[in-house]
């Protein structure tokens, strides 16, 4: 006994808005606070992105599947360059401009060596 699944244009379309529906549910309930640091973190969905991009381009048999996965892994990476770029503005937010000498006389270093006087 064998199972054969196919996936057809109307199977494909209501995962498709299966998985919407459900994104659009999960981040409607996480904080505004929380926005940034939640998509910057899942950058990493963009990398799955462009493996299956790789993995529809390296098995295309006409051009226009072969069109699909070059878009794909190209959008897929641009999403994931830019999500970092993202991040590291994010992150640039909490840094200080004014970095203060860890020495109060401004030497540089942190410790300072005083000689006792006998």
């Amino acid at each position: 006994m064998t199972f054969d699944i196919a996936m057809t244009g109307f199977v494909a379309l209501y995962i498709f808005m299966l998985a919407g529906f459900a994104g659009w549910v999960i981040i409607g309930n996480v904080p505004a606070i929380l926005h940034t640091p939640l998509m910057s973190g899942s950058n990493f969905v963009h990398g799955i992105v462009v493996v299956g991009g790789l993995f529809a381009l390296f098995n295309a048999s006409t051009p226009l599947e072969q069109g699909v996965g070059f878009f794909a892994v190209l959008l897929g990476a641009g999403n994931a360059a830019g999500g970092y770029a993202v991040t590291d503005r994010m992150l640039a937010m909490f840094k200080t401009s004014d970095a203060k000498p860890a020495h109060p006389h401004g030497h540089g270093h942190g410790r300072v060596h005083h000689l006792k006087k006998v």
